[in-house]
């Protein structure tokens, strides 16, 4: 009873959730998750799969519990993993601001290594550069730089968060997701051949390698949460994911994903059940996140994919 209390109050602070008009889709969740004792590894597989889907927004919360965090924990731990046969590629160390404004920034890092050898340009405006692992996207606030979103282009997985609750100066990264067709090759993977980000929309455009593209648009951004738009330039496969969750999970007290909770179309009851229970849902509206804090990054948001449509 506690638990489906403390659920209620997620969702209630996530925004509006009683069926409405904009239940245009309802998308296929599966759970595709495995076991694992290694917190640093994302064994959390929510595919959403839908051949009509064309357009959702994706959000990232923070968790209900936020304002009683006193102590956050975010450092790796590596207990229980095994990473040494992971493939590796040399790189050049690199750093590089890319674009800058007094309140906008995005920055790109090339690390010393990385799994995927791959290479993807990035354009802002007639500015072209090649070779990171990481785009950040920092803004001004309250007298600081936030980094509030991440996309790691060789390999498309992104990671959002919204600005730092009141009773903190920093909350962690978290869960992960993909946008496009989904593949797999030692993990699941976007293949995207270049990128482009506009400043003056706040839009990143993403052109795939085995065709289609997407744009990922920042809506909202405050203290709360983190509302990003997304629409696909051609519809997935309905065999393909279009988009997916990649978070990891150990224990109840040890995860970046504990829980789901989806809602069916024009259903105005979510249904909730651990991540590891969860197997398939057909569903408007797909919340991952936790209703207890984790010692394993305590401040991460919670996701939330909703409002799909063609």
């Amino acid at each position: 009873m506690r638990c489906g209390r403390k659920l209620i109050l997620a969702l209630l602070l996530l925004g509006p959730t009683s069926a409405r008009a904009a239940d245009t889709l309802a998308v296929d969740v599966i759970n595709a998750s495995e076991p694992t004792l290694c917190a640093e590894k994302d064994n959390v597989y929510l595919k959403l799969q839908s051949a009509e889907t064309r357009r959702f927004t994706v959000e990232a919360a923070h968790p209900a519990y936020v304002g009683t965090i006193t102590k956050d924990q975010w450092a790796p731990d590596f207990t229980s993993c095994d990473m040494s046969s992971d493939p590796s590629f040399k790189f050049e160390k690199r750093r590089l601001t890319i674009y800058e404004t007094e309140e906008w920034q995005l920055v790109g890092l090339t690390f010393p290594s990385f799994w995927r050898p791959n290479q993807i340009p990035v354009r802002v405006g007639n500015r072209v550069e090649t070779g990171f692992h990481l785009l950040q996207l920092w803004t001004r606030y309250q007298e600081r730089a936030e980094e509030v979103l991440v996309l790691y282009p060789a390999d498309g997985y992104w990671r959002a968060r919204p600005l730092p609750p009141q009773n903190l100066r920093w909350s962690a990264y978290g869960s992960s997701f993909l946008i496009g067709p989904v593949e797999t090759a030692g993990r699941p993977f976007v293949d995207i051949k270049d990128v482009a980000f506009d400043p003056q929309t706040r839009t990143f455009t993403l052109n795939f390698v085995r065709g289609g593209s997407a744009m990922l648009r920042l809506d909202k951004l405050d203290q709360e949460r983190i509302v990003l738009d997304v629409a696909l330039g051609a519809p997935v496969a309905a065999d393909r994911p279009f988009a997916a969750l990649r978070s990891m999970y150990v224990t109840e007290d040890n995860a970046d994903v504990a829980q789901v909770g989806s809602r069916g179309m024009d259903n105005p009851a979510w249904t909730q059940i651990p991540v590891m229970d969860f197997k398939n849902a057909s569903a408007t509206e797909l919340w991952a996140g936790r209703t207890a804090p984790s010692r394993h990054n305590t401040s991460a948001p919670d996701m939330v994919f909703r409002h799909f449509g063609p």
